[in-house]
This record gives structure tokens, C-alpha cells and sequence, in this order.
């Protein structure tokens, strides 16, 4: 964590890699306006809060300001997918919308790389991030595996598409079994949040809906391991093998 406004607008210009920031309410000053100059046009989420929700996270001198420093560096999708065309592959990303707990996002992270994902992309604003948990959880793939933030996964559905990407939601309004999908061409996989699900603007770009389907009385999976069913067909259909 950083905090004090000259610390945070310092640590953006140099480049470091942020996940958020919390911002005192009610700040007013010629510093705080320095800082929201040096924040626009980046990736990283500002959050307006009580100075009581700061104050319960640090006692030091924040000045109404704390910055989380992110564990990794983040990666753009438009400059990683012309390195993967490069290196003759045939890429394959997974997409989480709406996914915010940790502990999910480092198990899909594990299974990603265990099952050769090239990058998972997620959104700058109500989504997870790469903390101590799910570097974690990942048991050490967040270290190696890409991770994509944008700051509309519209615009990156859309550039994918444009790459000649397939774009296979997972979801319970889906049209057919997941197994009955063709993943051998470039695809992005995206799995939504357990309580609202891949959303409506995302869904209505997507080349495919598919489903898991469930035989007992629970109405859903945990999303990590909907993700790795899914995951996992896409290998058996590619028929990777280990290098």
C-alpha cells in the first residue's frame, strides 16, 4: 500500500502498477486535483469512501489517500495477441465479468495455466485483482500467466472479434451443451459472476452461448470450476500436448 497524495501521484508517474485507489469523500485540494489529473486516462480505479473505511485499513498519515500496488504487471489484450499470432499459435484467452472473489480468480488463474491459456482479461472497475490471496490460491501461476486489464471488456470483446477471435460466453441462458461448441479456431472463453452472470451488453457480442448442464437441485457451479470444465474441453478439442 501506498498513502499521502504526493506519495500516490508520485508512484503513478513513475509507472507503478496500481489496482485502486481509496479517496476520502470529501477531499478538496490543489494536491488531490493533481492526483485525478495523474489518474485520467490510466486503468486504475478510484473509489470514493468514508475516511472511516481508510482509517480501519492504516493508522499512518494518509491525507485522505491509499493506493494498493498491484502484485504484477498488467498486460493490454491489443499487445498481446499480435505476439501470439507471431509465435504461431493459436491463441486462447479467458474473460471474467463480474468476478470479484479472489480465491475464484486464483484457482481459474492455476487451471489456466495449467491447461496452456496464453491471458485471462478482467475488467479495471468491479472485479477481481492480483492480491496476496489469489497469488496464493494460484499457486504461483499469477506469477507467470498474463493478465490483461482493460477498461471496457466491450471494446475488448470487440477487438478479439475483429482478430478473428470466437467469443463463447458460459451461461445458463446458453443455446446448447458446452461440448456441442467448436474451440479449436482463436477464443476467448468468458465466464460472468455467480449471482448475476455474464452480462446482457457482453452477451450480445458473443458468437456462442453455451451451458453446463445440472442434474441435481443446486441451480449453479462455483464459476472456478465451471471454468475449468470449460477450459478443459477446449484442450481435448485442441488436442494439446505437454512441450
Amino acid at each position: 500500500m501506498i498513502f499521502g497524495v504526493r506519495a500516490v501521484i508520485e508512484a503513478i508517474e513513475a509507472g507503478k502498477e496500481i489496482d485502486k485507489i481509496l479517496v476520502k469523500k470529501d477531499i478538496q485540494s490543489d494536491l488531490s486535483k493533481e492526483l485525478f489529473a495523474a489518474v485520467k486516462g490510466t486503468n486504475i480505479f478510484v473509489q470514493r469512501v468514508p475516511v472511516e473505511r481508510i482509517n480501519r485499513i492504516t493508522t499512518k498519515n494518509h491525507q485522505g489517500v491509499l493506493a494498493f500496488v498491484s502484485a504484477v504487471t498488467y498486460y493490454k489484450v491489443e499487445d498481446v495477441v499480435p505476439t501470439l499470432f507471431e509465435e504461431g499459435k493459436v491463441p486462447f484467452f479467458v474473460m471474467l465479468d463480474g468476478v470479484t472473489d479472489v480465491r475464484n480468480f486464483g484457482a481459474i488463474a492455476r487451471t489456466c495455466d495449467c491447461a496452456g491459456v496464453d491471458a485471462i482479461i478482467i475488467p479495471s472497475r468491479n472485479s477481481v485483482s492480483v492480491n496476496a490471496d489469489a497469488m496464493k490460491t494460484s499457486a504461483g501461476a499469477l506469477h507467470t500467466l498474463p493478465v490483461c486489464k482493460e477498461q471496457s471488456l466491450t471494446t475488448a470483446i470487440k477487438y478479439l472479434k475483429d482478430s478473428g477471435f470466437k467469443i463463447v460466453a458460459a451461461t445458463e441462458k446458453g443455446d446448447y451443451d458446452y461440448t456441442k461448441a467448436n474451440y479449436k479456431d482463436p477464443l476467448c472463453i468468458i465466464m460472468g459472476a455467480e449471482d448475476t452472470g455474464v452480462s446482457y451488453d457482453h452477451l450480445a457480442l458473443c458468437d456462442e452461448w453455451v451451458k453446463i448442464p445440472l442434474f441435481g437441485k443446486i441451480e449453479s457451479l462455483n464459476v472456478s470450476v465451471a471454468a475449468g470444465v470449460l477450459i478443459y474441453e477446449a484442450v481435448k478439442q485442441r488436442g494439446f500436448e505437454k512441450e
